[in-house]
C-alpha cells in the first residue's frame, strides 16, 4: 500500500495506479453526471431518477478516455 501512495505523489503509471486514478475518474464522472442529470431532467422526470440515469450514463464516456489517456501518458514518460 505504501509503494502504491508512493508512486501516486511521484506520478509513476503502472497498472495499481492506473486502476486507481480509474476509479476516481469513475466517481468524479457519476457525481458530475447525476447533477447535470438534475439540471436538464429534474423537473420533467424527477430529480431523483434523473440523477440516478444521469450517474449510470456518465461513466461511458470518460471510462475509454481515461484508459486511452492513461496509456498515452505511460507512452509518453517512457
Amino acid at each position: 500500500m505504501a509503494d502504491t501512495l508512493t508512486n501516486l505523489v511521484f506520478g509513476d503509471i503502472n497498472l495499481m495506479t492506473g486502476m486507481v486514478w480509474l476509479l476516481i475518474a469513475i466517481v468524479i464522472s457519476m457525481i458530475g453526471g447525476a447533477i447535470s442529470g438534475m439540471v436538464i431532467a429534474g423537473e420533467e422526470i424527477g430529480y431523483g431518477f434523473s440523477a440516478m440515469l444521469g450517474s449510470l450514463f456518465a461513466p461511458a464516456g470518460i471510462i475509454p478516455a481515461m484508459i486511452l489517456g492513461l496509456f498515452i501518458l505511460n507512452l509518453i514518460r517512457s
